[in-house]
Order: structure tokens, then C-alpha cells, then sequence
């Protein structure tokens, strides 16, 4: 090989080298960079992490409350439609009543008026 082919060579190797130490160089910055980053972030996830256990409890807590509740509600539920039907027959009940006692006023009205008339026609033929 000429001695310019080798001179050439030679500085190509050089400029990778230089090229390659430079990406490396580049390359640990930014692994460097990336592992702060990391413990930044870590020490913002630990303590978010136990408040996301407390508020995941917390909603254990108050979902359990809330199905209480509504186990109480349809107790009420059912004891309101149990009064309602109750309710519903004793209007019926009393609806009847009502149209006999209609029906006994009337009655008693016809009754009345008919002693009336009877009285009346006695009193004109004696």
C-alpha cells in the first residue's frame, strides 16, 4: 500500500475514532440525564403511589357505605309500597262505604218522602 493510501487511512480511522468517542460521550450525558430524570420521578411516584392505596381505600370505604344505604332505601322502599297497597284497599273500602251510605241517604230520602205522602194523602181523605 502507497503511503498516501496509508496517511488516508489512517486519518479515517482517527475520524471515527473521534466520531466514536464523541456519540459515547454523548451517549453517557444523556444515560446520565435519563437517571436523574428516573429519581425525579421516583421520588414523585412513591408518595403519589400511597395516596393512590389511602384514596383507593377511602372509595372501599364509601362504596361499602353507599351499598348500606341503599339496602336501607329499598327496605323503605318496600315498606312504602306495602303501606300504599294498604292504603289503596282501605279508599276502596271506604269508597264502598261511601256509596252505601249514599245509597242509605238516598233510600232513607225516598223513605222520608213517601211517609210525607202517604201523611198528606191520609190528612186529605179524612
Amino acid at each position: 500500500m502507497s503511503p498516501l493510501a496509508q496517511i488516508i487511512v489512517g486519518v479515517c480511522v482517527v475520524a471515527v475514532a473521534a466520531a466514536l468517542v464523541s456519540a459515547l460521550l454523548t451517549l453517557k450525558k444523556t444515560a446520565a440525564r435519563a437517571e436523574t430524570v428516573l429519581h425525579l420521578l421516583e421520588r414523585e411516584i412513591r408518595p403519589m403511589a400511597s395516596q393512590i392505596g389511602a384514596l383507593a381505600e377511602e372509595l372501599r370505604g364509601l362504596s361499602r357505605q353507599a351499598t348500606r344505604e341503599l339496602e336501607r332505601i329499598s327496605v323503605v322502599t318496600r315498606r312504602a309500597e306495602e303501606i300504599s297497597a294498604t292504603l289503596l284497599k282501605v279508599a276502596r273500602v271506604l269508597g264502598s262505604v261511601s256509596r252505601v251510605g249514599q245509597i242509605a241517604g238516598v233510600a232513607a230520602g225516598v223513605k222520608r218522602g213517601l211517609d210525607v205522602f202517604v201523611s198528606r194523602l191520609r190528612s186529605r181523605n179524612l
